[in-house]
Parts: structure tokens; C-alpha cells; sequence
């Protein structure tokens, strides 16, 4: 009777022994943290006021905003369950910038009133653009081995955005737009490990909303390559572009208060260190 008791309880206990046993031979880290530097070209399209008034413009030509920058990245994951299905991702990098332009023609902007307001030809316009990404996800990996790791996942962007522009001569403009953009996300994970030390690491999100006057978009696709030369150490280099766009037209969606329109795309490579474990 002590014999089947015991056999009994190895039997139902054997498949997550063994799905233990194998995830501890798998490549897969629990937990990682990769910071660096990330070298971006950025290209911005704005129109203030969505009702036709104005036209949209390119920031970077239009202000004088740079259209290349670099920034501090962070990113973090967590395998929180013993078969690293599981795992939980963040990331933050910020993106300010500042522009100064005499403007070569007149244009028509809509400030936080609704009126209608000329700038003429040969106005002094002193403007800024910040933004800050923040994201979180959790992903679940539907195939796993110990060569290639395919996930699904939900996320959501926090984008604290601040555009200003400040005009000076002829006419006298002050504007300014402040607004958090929380966008939900779905997204997809491929990483291979293509040696014990070399990993090609993949992933798109990617979000499209239409809530009244608030239309939202998002897509991010992230390639590239990993090498851990240490225990707990190794280098990354990873091709990355994201794609915001927002038109807003008040406070239909929770977080915007907007008039208008913002398209935002940033290209760039991330170089980075990676601390595992």
C-alpha cells in the first residue's frame, strides 16, 4: 500500500519535475536588466487644432527641432514561475528637444481656445518637444525549448508628452500642450538562441484605437543581437523604430486633453550591457 501511495505521488508529481529539470538547461536568463545608449533619427508631423484650421507640419523643418538625438534606454524582464513561461517586461527612455526657426511663410494654428491665430512670415518661433516612453508587458511563451522561445503578450505605453511653442515679433504667441497618451498594446516575442552565447532577440507591438474624436496608434518593432561573453555579463546591439499617432480632439480618451494632430517616428540602434541571471 506505501509502495503505490509513493508511486502514485511520483507519477503526478513527474512532469513538473521534469519541466523543472529541463527549463533549468534551457538558455533563458530570469531576470535581465540592459542599459545604454540609444542613437535615434526622429521625424515629426504636428497640427494644433483638428477642424481644419492650420495645415500639418513637418517640427523638425518647421522649428528647427534636431532631427537626430541620442538618450539613456533602460529595459528589465522577470521570469517570475520555474518553467519561464511567464515574464514580465518594462522599459523607459526619454526624448526631449528644443528648436529655434525664424518661419518662411504664414501659417494659421488654433490655440487652446479654438481661436484662430497668423503667424506671419518672418516670425521668431521658440518651441519644444518632449516625450517620455514608458512601457510594461506581460507575455506568456507558447513554444519554448532550449533553442528558440515564441511568446504572445499584452502591454500597455505611458507617454507623457509636452509640445510648447513660443512666438515673438509681429505677433506674440505663447502655446503650450501637456498630455499622458496610456495606449494598450498586443505583441509578439522570438528569441533564438543561435549558441549557448549568441542570441538574436525580436519583437513587435502594435495597437490601433478609434474612441469618439480620439484616434491612437501605435507599432514598435525591435531586432537584435545579443552575446553574453560573462556569467552575468554581455553586450547587445538592436535595430529599433516606433511609430506614434494620435488625433485627439478633447478629452474623449482618459489621459488626452489635445487639439490636434501628432505623428511621431524614431529610428535608431540601441547599444547596451546586459546584467543577467
Amino acid at each position: 500500500m506505501c509502495a503505490f501511495v509513493v508511486l502514485s505521488c511520483f507519477i503526478i508529481a513527474a512532469p513538473t519535475l521534469a519541466e523543472d529539470a529541463a527549463s533549468q538547461h534551457k538558455p533563458w536568463k530570469n531576470i535581465s536588466l540592459d542599459f545604454g545608449w540609444n542613437f535615434a533619427t526622429l521625424d515629426t508631423t504636428l497640427n494644433l487644432g483638428v477642424k481644419g484650421v492650420g495645415v500639418a507640419l513637418d517640427a523638425e523643418d518647421f522649428f528647427g527641432l534636431d532631427t537626430s538625438t541620442s538618450v539613456f534606454r533602460a529595459n528589465a524582464y522577470w521570469r517570475f514561475t520555474d518553467n519561464q513561461r511567464h515574464r514580465f517586461d518594462i522599459k523607459w527612455y526619454s526624448l526631449s528637444r528644443e528648436g529655434f526657426k525664424t518661419i518662411g511663410r504664414d501659417i494659421t494654428i488654433e490655440d487652446d481656445k479654438g481661436n484662430e491665430i497668423l503667424l506671419p512670415l518672418g516670425t521668431t518661433v521658440n518651441s519644444h518637444l518632449d516625450l517620455d516612453l514608458y512601457r510594461a508587458s506581460y507575455s506568456y511563451s507558447f513554444f519554448q525549448d532550449d533553442r528558440i522561445d515564441l511568446a504572445g503578450g499584452i502591454g500597455v505605453y505611458i507617454l507623457p508628452i509636452d509640445i510648447g511653442l513660443n512666438a515673438s515679433g509681429i505677433v506674440s504667441f505663447d502655446e503650450s500642450e501637456k498630455f499622458t497618451a496610456p495606449l494598450p498594446t498586443l505583441g509578439l516575442r522570438a528569441d533564438f538562441a543561435i549558441t549557448p552565447k549568441l542570441f538574436l532577440r525580436s519583437y513587435i507591438d502594435f495597437v490601433y484605437l478609434e474612441i469618439d474624436q480620439f484616434k491612437g496608434s501605435i507599432f514598435e518593432l525591435t531586432l537584435g543581437l545579443e552575446y553574453l561573453f560573462w556569467k552575468h555579463l554581455g553586450v547587445g546591439f538592436a535595430f529599433d523604430t516606433f511609430r506614434l499617432d494620435i488625433e485627439s480632439d478633447g478629452e474623449d480618451y482618459p489621459g488626452i486633453d489635445f487639439n490636434g494632430n501628432l505623428k511621431f517616428d524614431v529610428t535608431g540602434l540601441n547599444i547596451y550591457m546586459k546584467l543577467f541571471f
